[in-house]
């Protein structure tokens, strides 16, 4: 099964380093899975972010909506995550991530923050219907040097839960070997 993956970043600075956590992270996690990754950097899309009704910005919605697994990213401010990142998940209907299983994830400059992702951040993700499997991940920017060790211990937490999700699937019979059955 090849696994269709979004990120989704709601810096509001282009190609920002949330983007390279975010992409970092989803390359650890994914490296011994088939995946095609589709990188949302809403900055990009600030014009239209805001229009109502707006062709691309529902084309965007879509994408993220049909994926299997979406990373969300922010810089923390003001304790949870950015306007930007607000204002595209604000374009969802109630249950409008129903299937999607989100990783909710935020940078900050220290770690005053570090519960941020998931108790401020991941409701808002699990009251669109998305599943989030475990903690959110919070990395401190100062640590950039430490990029690829802290995103691969990230990633082999996230990976525990998702052996865990799956074997629960498979006691309940809702999963087989193969995976569990597409929605």
């Amino acid at each position: 099964m090849k696994l269709k993956v979004s990120i989704v970043v709601g810096n509001p600075k282009p190609r920002s380093r949330t983007l390279q956590v975010a992409h970092t992270f989803a390359e650890q996690l994914l490296r011994h899975a088939e995946h095609e990754i589709e990188v949302i950097d809403l900055v990009e899309h600030v014009d239209e972010l805001l229009q109502w009704p707006s062709a691309s910005m529902d084309e965007l919605t879509s994408v993220v909506a049909s994926s299997d697994l979406v990373i969300f990213a922010s810089p923390t401010y003001k304790a949870t995550y950015t306007g930007l990142l607000k204002a595209f998940l604000d374009r969802y209907p109630a249950d409008g991530l129903t299937g999607v299983t989100a990783i909710p994830l935020l940078t900050g400059a220290d770690l005053s923050h570090s519960m941020g992702p998931t108790v401020n951040f991941a409701p808002l993700l699990m009251d669109l219907g998305a599943t989030v499997p475990g903690r959110g991940i919070y990395f401190v920017i100062s640590q950039m040097d430490r990029l690829e060790e802290l995103a691969r211990e990230a990633a082999e937490e996230y990976s525990a839960a998702f052996r865990k999700l799956t074997n629960i699937g498979l006691a309940l019979g809702v999963a087989t070997r193969e995976g569990f059955p597409s929605r």
